[in-house]
């Protein structure tokens, strides 16, 4: 049997196929969902618009290449909005697909399940409008906490300031209090963004990403370097999908601090995400 899974992020929609416990192919289409939306906590309507297009197409694409089972969850932009509902409602419409808008502890665990897969470890998460934590020790999950804190919702309120993006992230990140000890791992945009930038991957390679051991010294010169260009410059940075750049800088900087908040030395960057989590946990109940 063959399944597709839509995952509608904060700042962008990405598309799994699989085959169960095989992940054939993934594509990814950035959209902003959450961009604008920090102040009133209303999605915008161009931002819904150009997300529920993406959601349409890759339902296309699902079909086109033979999926017999689709799923769709929304993560931190549509569970936050006052409108989320609105969202929901235009991709039944439009599509015909129910959208499973889940919670920000379910997004850390779909995170862990599809990194870790049941092994001990902790997840480290950065999204567009949330950053997830969760560690599991002895079979047991030990610590779990979502925090609205993403790439987009950064930007929109720090620009590209570093000083301003750094006090914004510290003074969020302190919410997580006392993490526990473990190996930690990141999944997200953010973390293979920054390990196809170090690698300078043009095309993007997952194996190449999947099991790469981010170094805090790397990551540090990494967001120096971003917060140091313009825009337009980041669009130059091979390794580097143009529609990031704007919100790629601020990305790091939560990597960053999360990874001096917990104490590691370095990140293990996992190509296996919420996706597969998300399919692990509709196919144990199906």
């Amino acid at each position: 049997m063959k399944f597709g899974v839509i995952d509608v992020g904060s700042n962008s929609v990405r598309l799994m196929i699989s085959e169960g416990t095989t992940t054939l192919n993934k594509f990814v289409q950035t959209t902003r969902l959450a961009e604008g939306m920090n102040e009133d906590e209303i999605l915008k309507t161009v931002a819904i618009e150009r997300t529920v297009a993406a959601v349409s197409f890759f339902c296309d694409k699902a079909k086109s290449l033979g999926v017999d089972k689709l799923f769709c969850f929304a993560t931190a932009a549509v569970r936050k909005a006052k409108n989320g509902k609105v969202f929901v409602e235009k991709v039944k419409e439009t599509c015909g697909v129910d959208v499973d808008v889940i919670s920000g502890e379910t997004e850390a665990k779909i995170g862990y399940m599809g990194a870790l897969d049941g092994k001990d470890g902790a997840i480290v998460d950065v999204g567009g409008a949330s950053t997830e934590i969760i560690v599991v020790k002895g079979g047991v999950q030990v610590y779990s906490k979502s925090l609205n804190i993403g790439a987009v919702v950064t930007t929109d309120i720090c620009g590209q300031d570093y000083s301003a993006s750094k006090t914004f992230i510290e003074d969020k990140i302190e919410e997580y209090g006392i993490v526990p000890n473990s190996a930690f791992y990141a999944i997200g945009g953010t973390a293979t963004t920054m390990v196809s930038i170090a690698l300078g991957l043009e095309p993007y390679d997952p194996k190449k990403v999947h099991g790469y051991k981010l170094e805090k010294s790397q990551l540090s010169r990494l967001c120096d370097m971003l917060f140091s260009m313009s825009v337009e410059e980041r669009k130059q940075i091979r390794g580097l999908q143009k529609d990031r750049a704007k919100v790629i800088a601020n990305g790091a900087n939560i990597l960053l601090l999360a990874m001096e908040k917990v104490g590691a030395d370095y990140f293990i960057v996992s190509e296996s995400d919420n996706l597969e989590g998300y399919l692990k946990l509709k196919t144990e109940k199906i």
